[in-house]
């Protein structure tokens, strides 16, 4: 997802913009550029590549004025290109826009626009914004908000604008359908943002814009309307975290910090959580125990990483409550019909909680009737005003692209919800529910055991970073895991890895089994322990070489690994919890010893805010 900054104030918006942008270059871009206000009109500055060539390209000559927006752009529309870079300006060059999003009906305005005269400098969907407020400016003799108000009403598609007009200086106007925007107050100024962490060094107090708003915001104010043109009011949110938090604190990269960070982001995700008769207690989830007797079935729909730990809980679900859970890819669920009713708890994880397709799944759900739990890391995000429920993972920020903190910590809150449902349904037994509840709480402690295995682990990725294959292979719960380490070195090494059921592997992924071939395994559950080690054996009989993930002191799996990763001994559906972290730290080691940056991975961007 792209990046938006907006300020106006008493300050120099300059060095304000580039700072909120260079706090969200995480999130992925390929361009960047600023537009400042001052008495003389708007200084457009852009520029392909990373944001210090936008830098560089203004030392000397750096454009004043104290409002003005900035953008870091992840190309939809139009390469990576110098012209294409955000802002876009109208003809006149009174109007600049920033834009994250698509615009579907874009080619359809252009062209009408350009039978009206407006002349195109790129190949973006997004220009044609600033011309489309051009016009209504023109026609209506109407405000900046004004324009924006007509302007939205004839958009198709995903889009958060943040525009300014040299007729009104001190103004910056935002637009949302669907992707994030944040605005911030202080007593002296105004700012937008597509993301928390560009407001934090002015302010903890935010307030995040619904679907269908549009906000004018002035130095130390902001109105908020809706489409239709009500005004509204809008909750501050605080924000948790601070400044400092989003900060890599001494480490190399935030990865590696986050990887780090997971015994305490665990424990913050079980605070409060468990009552002094050893109860789980879910403040966010205000069913009635009679509620949730009614329910008949579970769906879990998610994307990516956060599709994994939705895969680890479907097996936490089904077995501690009896209920069936079926797991969908949240980008193909509403295409295929599924069946819902009052009776059915929808659960929908999403880190940033703004997926797009995983929003889409939330709005079809509640149309169809069922309830919803939103599991996700960031509040006031859009998922949390939409779901009817909500369990916050209190992770705190995560900077890198790759998930691992906000991993753990949806493991552990789905974890949470599954006993949940479980004592309101009275389906488990009260010495197995007392047993798992502990083995919860000792998982931080044994995080940071699990974390001691960094040297073993940055060893075997010495071994083997120049690998051109890998595969991961579990078995039951472990195929979760296997699939995201699969997924983590992937997005940050760019080697191809995959994972599989490990009882797949005769039905066709065997036959990429040669000699020297890196097979992760994991071998921590106790079920099916004996069948993955048959498993294993199948591949190094046809000389695949073993990086095993196993339960400590385990003598067999030892003499059969090339590599070994022990890990304390947790229940076994606890396990993906401290089984991934070695995983994630192998992936991180192996972008390091092939020169990458593990925060910064090329086409990926943290939040996927369109379809």
């Amino acid at each position: 997802m792209c990046g938006i900054v907006g300020y106006t104030g008493r300050e120099e918006a300059l060095p304000i913009l580039l700072d909120g942008m260079r706090r969200l270059e995480y999130r992925g871009y390929d361009s960047a550029g600023v537009a400042l206000l001052s008495g003389e009109g708007i200084e457009v500055s852009r520029k392909a590549g990373p944001l210090d060539a936008l830098v560089q390209e203004l030392e000397g000559h750096p454009p004043s004025g104290t409002a003005g927006i900035g953008h870091t752009r992840w190309a939809t529309h139009g390469a990576p290109t110098d012209s294409n870079a955000h802002p876009h300006s109208d003809c006149s060059g009174r109007i600049a826009v920033v834009h994250n999003g698509i615009i579907e009906n874009h080619e359809h305005l252009r062209r009408q626009l350009e039978r009206q005269g407006h002349r195109f400098n790129s190949e973006t969907d997004t220009e044609v914004v600033a011309h489309l407020l051009e016009a209504k400016v023109a026609e209506r003799s109407c405000t900046l908000r004004e324009a924006a108000l007509a302007v939205a009403s004839e958009l198709e598609g995903a889009f958060a604008l943040v525009c300014v007009s040299s007729a009104e200086p001190d103004v910056i106007v935002a637009v949302r359908q669907d992707p994030p925007i944040i605005i911030g107050l202080t007593a002296d100024a105004g700012f937008v943002a597509s993301g928390i962490p560009a407001l934090l060094p002015y302010t903890r107090e935010v307030m995040p814009l619904d679907n269908r708003q549009v906000a004018e915001i002035r130095p130390g104010s902001a109105r908020v309307f809706s489409f239709s043109g009500d005004k509204v009011s809008v909750d501050k949110v605080t924000v948790e975290w601070d400044e400092a938090a989003a900060e890599r604190g001494g480490f190399e990269d935030f990865m590696l910090k986050e990887i780090f960070e997971q015994p305490d982001a665990a424990r913050d995700t079980m605070r409060s959580r468990f009552d002094e008769s050893g109860g789980v207690v879910l403040d966010e989830v205000h069913w009635s125990d009679e509620t949730l007797r009614r329910i008949t079935k579970v769906v879990v729909v998610a994307c990516g990483t956060s599709f994994h730990s939705g895969m680890a809980a479907k097996h936490a679900i089904e077995h501690w409550t009896r209920l069936p859970v079926e797991l969908d890819l949240a980008s193909e669920f509403r295409y295929r019909d599924p069946v819902l009713d009052d009776r059915s708890l929808v659960v929908a994880i999403a880190q940033s909680g703004e997926t797009a397709d995983t929003l889409a799944a939330l709005r079809f759900a509640k149309k169809m009737g069922a309830s919803v739990v939103a599991v996700t890391n960031v509040v006031g995000s859009s998922i949390t005003r939409e779901a009817d429920a909500v369990l916050f993972t209190h992770a705190g920020p995560e900077i890198g692209v790759a998930a691992t903190k906000t991993f753990t910590c949806q493991l552990i809150a789905l974890n949470l919800l599954a006993l949940y449902l479980a004592q309101a349904r009275a389906s488990m037994p009260a010495d197995k529910l007392a047993e798992t509840i502990e083995a919860m709480q000792a998982l931080p402690d044994q995080i940071e055991e699990t974390l001691l295995l960094q040297d073993d682990v940055h060893r075997a990725a010495k071994r083997y970073a120049m690998a051109t294959d890998i595969l991961f292979i579990g078995r039951g719960v472990g195929v979760a895991v296997a699939l995201e380490g699969a997924l983590k070195l992937k997005e940050i090494s760019y080697l191809h890895a995959e994972g599989y059921a490990a009882g797949e592997l005769k039905h066709g992924a065997i036959a990429l089994i040669e000699q020297g071939v890196p097979v992760v395994g994991i071998v921590t559950g106790q079920a099916l322990y004996e069948k993955m080690l048959a498993n294993i054996a199948e591949v190094r009989a046809r000389g695949a070489e073993t990086i095993l993930v196993a339960r400590r002191g385990d003598e067999r799996v030892r003499a059969i690994a090339n590599e070994l990763f022990e890990v304390p001994t947790t229940k076994p559906l606890l396990s993906p919890v401290l089984d991934s972290i070695p995983l994630q730290m192998f992936a991180y080691f192996v972008a390091k010893e092939r020169g990458l940056s593990p925060d910064k991975p090329r086409n990926l961007a943290k939040s996927v805010t369109v379809e």
